[in-house]
């Protein structure tokens, strides 16, 4: 009988010091937590693949954050002269096109407004409102499967996160369709939880001078200065077709409009001028931010805006929802003629 309960409670004693050495969703989701709470400031550097063109799209990212609401993005094309920088400070939020020495200004609440990829508070937000996420402990490293926040969301519902156990940083990250394919993944090459900033560090001018060194500012006599590319939506709704397409002079630069007729009408306008203006020029934005993988842009109810490779585009519309629009302004990419 002795042997009996004594194996019984060896048993149980085993059975309770394995549990105890396991790591559970709740417990990894507070530490995360914690850890975000505790940082004031971080520097993280990442590779970003947008799969939401004909072709994929690399970026290289660079995230600064200081408390309280300091923030800096810098997203450079790792092929062409293209880069694009999110700055918050406390004159609002901006977002900067160095080639074309322009940036918009937005009443915005970003980051806070949905899931940002690259910002890890943002990441940790995601796991943590997420009642639902799944969680698994695999070779040191934290993978949860998570909803995302985006404002059109039904677009990318779910990521895959992964965070290292020991540090507690982001190690990759994975956004995926309904269908479940990885259309945004993001592999994050250094994480600096112990960086220092001054307040200058987020000033507009002072990024943007910095940026230009970097990339070529249109119309700056560079030999590099490429051609204007007009560019076709591979996106096809059905029963809409391209109608009419137009080729205007405008002063100093060049003009395209393509008008798509059918079920549902859109108009495509491509401008690009043959020099950026002299001195930095900051417009209100209308709309929100929005993502498009291969550029950060403006969104409102009836139009998307952007600017990519020195060219600004505007997609509008009447007949397309906000989704809609933002499909197709993605699928921008393709230079076959119709």
């Amino acid at each position: 009988m002795k042997k009996i309960v004594w194996s019984l409670l060896i048993g149980c004693l085993l059975v309770f010091l394995s549990a105890c050495g396991e790591t559970t969703k709740e417990d990894a989701t507070s530490d995360l937590v914690d850890k975000v709470e505790k940082v004031h400031a971080y520097k993280a550097n990442a590779k970003m693949v947008f799969e939401t063109g004909e072709t994929p799209q690399e970026y290289e990212v660079e995230v600064w954050y200081s408390q309280p609401h300091y923030y800096r993005v810098h997203l450079k094309h790792a092929e062409e002269k293209q880069s694009q920088m999110i700055i918050r400070n406390d004159e609002g939020v901006f977002v900067l096109t160095p080639a074309l020495n322009k940036s918009f200004r937005f009443q915005s609440d970003w980051p806070a407004n949905g899931s940002q990829a690259y910002l890890i508070e943002s990441l940790v937000k995601d796991i943590a409102e997420d009642d639902a996420a799944t969680f698994a402990e695999k070779d040191g490293k934290y993978v949860f499967a998570t909803k995302t926040r985006y404002k059109h969301q039904h677009m990318f519902p779910m990521q895959e996160v992964i965070f290292d156990k020991k540090t507690l940083s982001p190690t990759s990250v994975k956004v995926k369709d309904q269908e479940g394919n990885v259309k945004i993944s993001l592999t994050f090459t250094k994480v600096d939880t112990e960086a220092k900033f001054e307040k200058s560090d987020f000033n507009l001018e002072k990024n943007m001078m910095g940026a230009q060194l970097e990339v070529p500012v249109l119309g700056d006599g560079s030999e590099t200065e490429e051609a204007f590319v007009i560019l076709y939506p591979t996106e096809e709704l059905e029963g809409t077709t391209l109608h009419e397409e137009q080729e205007v002079e405008i002063e100093g630069g060049k003009r395209v409009i393509m008008t798509f007729s059918g079920e549902k009408n859109y108009t495509l306008i491509q401008e690009k001028l043959e020099a950026a203006p002299v001195m930095l020029t900051t417009t209100e934005a209308a709309g929100e931010i929005v993502d498009l993988g291969f550029a950060v842009g403006s969104i409102t109810e009836q139009s998307v805006s952007w600017s990519f490779n020195g060219v600004d585009y505007m997609l509008a519309s009447t007949d397309l929802t906000p989704e809609e629009m933002v499909t197709v302004a993605r699928s921008v990419q393709g230079t076959v003629i119709k």
